[in-house]
Order: C-alpha cells, then sequence, then structure tokens
C-alpha cells in the first residue's frame, strides 16, 4: 500500500470537496456524520483561514483520510480535527497527520488550539487522550426549522450601525464576560467578514440585544447571540430567534443551525423554547502535555 499527504489551504477546489464528502460519508458507518466537525461547510470560503492535510492510498487514487484546522475568529486560536476511513484507522495516518497539523498551524502563527471529537467517537476521544489532550467542554449543535413569524412581539431586528457599538459591548461584557476589547474585536469581525450579518435588537428606541447569521446553502447559521442582562426573561430571546426564523425563510433557507455549551442551562431553555432540538454535540479537548514527535 503507497500512501501520500498533501496540504491545502481553503478554499478548495471543487474535485478535492467532493472526495471530502464521500470520505466523510464511508465513515458513517460509525453513526455519526462528519461534515460539520470537518469544515466542509466552509471549505470553499475565501475568507475563512485554514487548511487541510489530505492523505491518499494512491493505488487507488482515493481519500483515506484528512485533518483540518480553522481559525473561526480570525485570532490566530485554530479548532482542529482529524478523520480517517474506518478500513485505515490501524496504519497510524492518524498520528501522521496530527503531526503536519501541529506544524502547520506553528508555521501559521497559532497562539492556541482546541482539538475536536464527536460525543461518543470513541476512536477520537480515546485517541487524543493519547495524544496529550484533555476533555474541556462540549457544544451541542441545535436545529429549528425557518418559519413565517406569525405573531410580531415589541422587538424589531435592523442590521448593526455605528451607533449601536457601546450598547452592544456592555451587553457583552454583561452576557460573556468579555473584556471591552475582546467585545470590540467580535462587533469587528462580525462586520467586516463577507456572509456574515449582525444584527441589533430593539424595543422602541432601546438596544436590548444582538444575534449575528450566516447563510450557508440552505442552512442559516446563529452566531454571537445576546440578550442584555437586565432584559433577560421576558421572551426578548424568544422573539429574536424567532425573528431569525422569519428573516431565513425569506432568503430561502430551510434550517437554522447554532452551536451552545452543554452547561449553559439558561441558554438551552431559551433555545428549546424556539423550538430548538440537539442534532450533534462536539466535545473540546485542550493540550496539557508535551509529546515526544
Amino acid at each position: 500500500m503507497n500512501l501520500s499527504a498533501i496540504t491545502v489551504s481553503f478554499p478548495l477546489d471543487e474535485e478535492t470537496f467532493e472526495e471530502l464528502q464521500n470520505l466523510c460519508k464511508v465513515a458513517e458507518i460509525d453513526g455519526h456524520v462528519y461534515n460539520q466537525v470537518m469544515n466542509l461547510p466552509v471549505a470553499r470560503n475565501y475568507d475563512m483561514r485554514g487548511f487541510y492535510v489530505l492523505v491518499y492510498d494512491d493505488e487507488k487514487n482515493e481519500l483515506v483520510g484528512a485533518g483540518t484546522a480553522i481559525d473561526l475568529m480570525g485570532l490566530n486560536t485554530y479548532e482542529w480535527s482529524i478523520l480517517v476511513a474506518p478500513m485505515y484507522r490501524q496504519l497510524g495516518i492518524g498520528s501522521a497527520v496530527y503531526n503536519v497539523l501541529k506544524d502547520g498551524m506553528a508555521a501559521r502563527g497559532s497562539e492556541g488550539e482546541l482539538a475536536l471529537a464527536i460525543e461518543g467517537s470513541h476512536f477520537g476521544n480515546e485517541f487524543l487522550q493519547k495524544l496529550g489532550y484533555l476533555y474541556r467542554f462540549s457544544e451541542s449543535t441545535l436545529e429549528v426549522k425557518a418559519e413565517v413569524l406569525e405573531q410580531q412581539g415589541p422587538v424589531t431586528l435592523r442590521p448593526f450601525m455605528q451607533k449601536d457599538t457601546e450598547a452592544l459591548v456592555s451587553i457583552f461584557s454583561e452576557a460573556f464576560g468579555d473584556m471591552r476589547e475582546e467585545s470590540l474585536e467580535l462587533i469587528d469581525f462580525n462586520t467586516t467578514t463577507e456572509g456574515l450579518v449582525m444584527w441589533t435588537a430593539e424595543i422602541g428606541d432601546e438596544v436590548v440585544g444582538t444575534v449575528t447569521t450566516r447563510k450557508e446553502g440552505e442552512v442559516e447559521w446563529i452566531t454571537a447571540f445576546a440578550v442584555a442582562p437586565n432584559k433577560q426573561g421576558q421572551g426578548i430571546g424568544t422573539q429574536i430567534l424567532n425573528l431569525v426564523k422569519d428573516y431565513a425563510i425569506r432568503q430561502g433557507e430551510k434550517t437554522i443551525l447554532l452551536d451552545v455549551e452543554i452547561e449553559n442551562a439558561g441558554a438551552l431553555r431559551v433555545y428549546e423554547k424556539a423550538g430548538f432540538m440537539k442534532s450533534t454535540q462536539i466535545d473540546y479537548y485542550i493540550y496539557v502535555k508535551e509529546q515526544k514527535r
């Protein structure tokens, strides 16, 4: 068996994208869907900073393993994951891809990293622990169908304007515990990155919350969702989510997706009230010890 590896940066060409789709499909024998954790929804996005390590069985001209690392927020912190076709998992491909990923992140100036594994993926969890990674937290991906808003409440959504900056800095700081500089960086990223739309939620002239949306095919992703702490418990969060569902269906999307930490019970209650249900869970790991390479 002859194996070869290459490294390619975002965006992927159509042929390579289809090869990755097929690899994820083959691996579904595990009972998991790997498209999201392998960054397929953004693999052809020119604005995303990331790369893939691809391993081929040259005799079959087939992609049999891949690793991906992405700097989602543009802060030099990479999230990475690895997938190897089930029939090739005892050949050391995962370890080889890991080494190339680590070198690639270092070459790109990475200042931090998180390793990802799908909940219940024993191969992935055991693999990460052997490499010296420790479980840190989990995020669930929740989904709901886009639908027309039947009953309008007092909350309105409009695109972000610069005059909203201080109000949203305050909301992010209180809701997420972010420092001012972190809140400003988040606002800048969400308002300058192609494909992202940052919204300001108001009741009258008062800013009461915010949400950012990102279109991916027939899916609308929600990020940076926050309600002013002094306005929580009044149904405002549910109204914002319903407005996003209405916006999405009018844009031609069928599904709304979002990620939430499983320990965030308050947020989970808001999402469940708005009809969101769990589709997958991703476990995050941090590097805790140096390994010989």
